[in-house]
């Protein structure tokens, strides 16, 4: 087969060139892209490392995450990649998240699950729902996270078919 533009050699030359032109550009812009936002937020506390950082303020707390209706593992070493540790992250998988930054910080779950790359657009988020020391939060992933709390998030996603929790057939 040939493709449009490379039968003839005059026209594959240009398409070649249109091609290669178009890559360095977008390139080149991803690279620009990438230093700005280095460059414009060297210290937000979501994408720096804090390996050499002096972090006074720490914060501790508990999630269960229940999926679909069944519980949900975190993994431990959330946050952390080679030679970086993240502000939020999880060193076991017990579900406790720690946070860390130079000073106080509205630290939100929502945050974590960032971090952690959760897929949370998979998730129905009308039916889904977090649960903060037991009462149901009105921030949903918004939440602040505070110190010593227990965060509970059920989330539903939006594959999960209730029909099947459902019989059609007729009574016998």
């Amino acid at each position: 087969m040939i493709w449009p533009g490379m039968g003839d050699p005059y026209k594959r030359k240009k398409t070649i060139k249109f091609l290669i032109l178009t890559a360095i550009i977008g390139i080149s812009a991803a690279a620009v892209s990438t230093f700005a936002q280095t460059a414009l937020n060297p210290n937000d506390p979501l994408k720096v490392c804090i390996n050499d950082k002096i972090t006074p303020y720490k914060i501790k707390a508990t999630l269960e995450l229940i999926v679909d209706g069944e519980k949900a593992e975190i993994p431990a070493n959330i946050g952390f990649s080679e030679d970086c540790k993240k502000t939020l992250y999880t060193l076991t998988d017990d579900g406790t998240i720690y946070a860390e930054w130079e000073e106080e910080y509205p630290f939100e779950i929502g945050h974590f699950l960032w971090m952690w790359e959760f897929p949370l657009r998979d998730m129905d988020q009308s039916k889904s729902t977090l649960y903060v020391n037991g009462k149901e939060s009105e921030h949903f992933i918004s939440h602040p996270l505070q110190d010593g709390y227990h965060y509970k998030a059920e989330f539903t996603s939006k594959a999960f078919d209730e029909s099947k929790d459902t019989d059609f057939l007729p009574e016998k």
